[in-house]
């Protein structure tokens, strides 16, 4: 039976539209990082290597390596990492080309170095892509969290911040770092705006 993230870690990836805890163990990322909007040509292109990546792990059994531990699974969604510039954490309002990020797409427990270094390869068989040197493979734990889901456009974001902020505070807990998380549940390229799926979360700890 395939393994389907969406109902095998719904606390993760499917949680209530309210502020929620929850502890995130230690995950494996495949990522890339940058500074810009992320409405730029150059955010999708590298959106693009990272599915590229995922998807050549994904196939492994079908190109004639079957990395050991391997099982059949739905490729996660993309993640993100966000944080601002000191100019853009200075302006009155949000400026889109301030942001920095690192984009990412989870990877199963059985990958490996070796699993790794195979996906680059067929990567680079299609075709030589620069922003190949620029991915990293690594674990991330965010430890414990509050987060919560988003239903609508991400420039609407802040009302669901402020609810997790809320939590926080009436909590006792504290945010670690300025950082936040953001997993896209929908793809923004076929979903309407206000439909749009999105999980919100910040790294928290206890005053």
């Amino acid at each position: 039976m395939k393994f389907e993230w969406k109902k095998r870690e719904k606390s993760l990836y499917l949680p209530k539209e309210k502020p929620v805890l929850i502890t995130v163990p230690k995950q494996k990322f495949f990522m890339i990082s940058g500074k810009g909007n992320p409405n730029s040509e150059e955010f999708s292109e590298k959106i693009g290597i990272l599915y590229s990546l995922a998807y050549a792990v994904r196939m492994m059994p079908r190109k004639g390596y079957t990395p050991e531990g391997y099982f059949e699974y739905t490729v996660y969604p993309l993640e993100g990492v966000w944080d601002l510039t000191e100019e853009g954490r200075l302006s009155a309002t949000l400026r889109k080309d301030e942001l920095l990020y690192t984009i990412m797409i989870r990877q199963p427990d059985f990958v490996t170095e070796e699993v790794v270094n195979k996906a680059f390869e067929t990567v680079r068989k299609k075709g030589d892509n620069p922003l190949l040197n620029e991915v990293t493979f690594g674990t991330m734990e965010d430890g414990l969290a509050v987060q919560m889901l988003h239903v609508g456009s991400y420039d609407d974001e802040v009302q669901s911040f402020q609810q997790m902020k809320n939590f926080i505070k009436e909590n006792n807990l504290e945010i670690v770092t300025l950082k936040h998380r953001e997993i896209y549940i929908s793809d923004s390229r076929k979903t309407e705006k206000s439909k749009l799926k999105t999980v919100l979360r910040y790294q928290v700890c206890y005053k």
